[in-house]
């Protein structure tokens, strides 16, 4: 069949909407109708070269629709069926998914990577018949992709799809970042370093698990609204005023027990270091560019035992976790109708990427398909 997709071709460079060529689902996949699809700052690494992976590829992993048609042996969705899809799929042999961890799971990570479905094959072509990879699994930059059974959840229809497609990346990311990785209990002292989606729900996730206080950081000290809106007790804008020394005065000369840092930026890292506390932990959810290092005390490592973490995904089991956050989702918790600040036609993919590299972007951007 046709659809219509958003094709990166090289890196820097725009992407091209083209028409291309999309094959049947085969055994254990779906082939889904997309309706919305969160632009990420995922996305955008790779759009710099940021995130090292081949092209020509279609991005988009933060999407929901309704399942169209199925492969042989599919029965965790049927025709009609709203769902999200998700951008890791475990593969449940590997050790780390024997181990829980499937969402850094071995067997299909280079198929992640490398733009593959998991047959190692794409389902992509263009009109000369040139295979086009598929984003991260899910390929959300198109109107109707093809993706592994096991990497789509079913959806309550009384949650709009433009809602739910942030189940697939922000949500769980921001979530399982506090729940998971952080620990977080009451009366825990938080930093969030960055008010982007994943900040945001960062920070509304210790909101609910009442950490106190919950002390926002950002450079655009325009997102103040918004991150408070989210939970945020404090808001530092960082490009005014100095955010480590702004944390020591707010919690007595201490530091807080945990900083999230939710931007990828090896300075903000430093500083969300430095923000801690001893015995303090320092959670990374921001992607970092491939060739950025960051400078980094480790004399001090063992001496105020930190601990360094970073997460992927959050650390979240997709099986259990995603249908648990559909579910809180049907309640407003999340507030996912304050996330969702602009919608716009897959032909104005550029204007969100540009809106993003200015640091313009509040919330998050979805493309709409219909």
């Amino acid at each position: 069949m046709k659809v219509k997709a958003a094709v990166l071709r090289e890196f820097k460079q725009p992407m091209a909407i083209e028409e291309l060529e999309l094959a049947d689902p085969k055994a254990n996949e779906v082939l889904v109708r997309y309706v919305a699809t969160g632009f990420c700052h995922s996305d955008l690494h790779v759009m710099l070269g940021e995130i090292p992976v081949p092209l020509p590829m279609v991005l988009g992993h933060e999407s929901a629709g309704v399942v169209e048609k199925v492969g042989p042996g599919v029965t965790k969705v049927k025709p009609g069926d709203h769902v999200v899809s998700t951008w890791m799929v475990p593969c449940g042999g590997c050790f780390q998914c024997q181990q829980g961890k499937g969402n850094i799971c071995e067997g299909n990570f280079g198929a992640f990577l490398q733009g593959h479905l998991l047959d190692g094959s794409s389902r992509l072509t263009d009109k000369k018949g040139n295979p086009i990879g598929h984003g991260f699994f899910v390929t959300g930059f198109s109107n109707y992709s093809v993706v592994p059974e096991a990497g789509v959840f079913p959806l309550p229809k009384e949650l709009p799809l433009e809602h739910g497609c942030f189940l697939g990346c922000c949500v769980p990311t921001g979530w399982g970042s506090v729940v998971n990785v952080g620990k977080i209990v009451a009366g825990t002292t938080v930093a969030v370093y960055g008010c982007g989606p994943i900040g945001l729900n960062t920070i509304l996730a210790a909101k609910l698990r009442h950490a106190h206080p919950i002390i926002a950081v950002d450079l655009e000290g325009s997102r103040e609204g918004i991150a408070r809106e989210f939970g945020a007790t404090h808001f530092i804008n960082s490009s005014k005023e100095d955010p480590v020394s702004k944390i020591q005065e707010l919690t007595g000369g201490a530091g807080v027990e945990v900083v999230f840092e939710a931007i990828g930026d090896p300075g903000a890292i430093i500083q969300a270091w430095w923000s801690l506390r001893m015995g303090g932990k320092l959670v990374l959810a921001g992607i970092t560019p491939a060739e950025a290092t960051t400078n980094l005390p480790l004399m001090l490592m063992p001496l105020h035992a930190k601990s360094l973490l970073g997460t992927l995904y959050g650390d979240i089991k997709t099986d259990t976790d995603i249908p648990r956050l559909a579910r809180m989702a049907t309640t407003g918790v999340f507030k996912l109708d304050k996330l969702l600040t602009k919608k716009i036609k897959l032909e104005n993919v550029m204007e969100a990427a540009e809106s993003m590299m200015n640091r313009k972007t509040e919330g998050r951007w979805a493309i709409m398909y219909e």
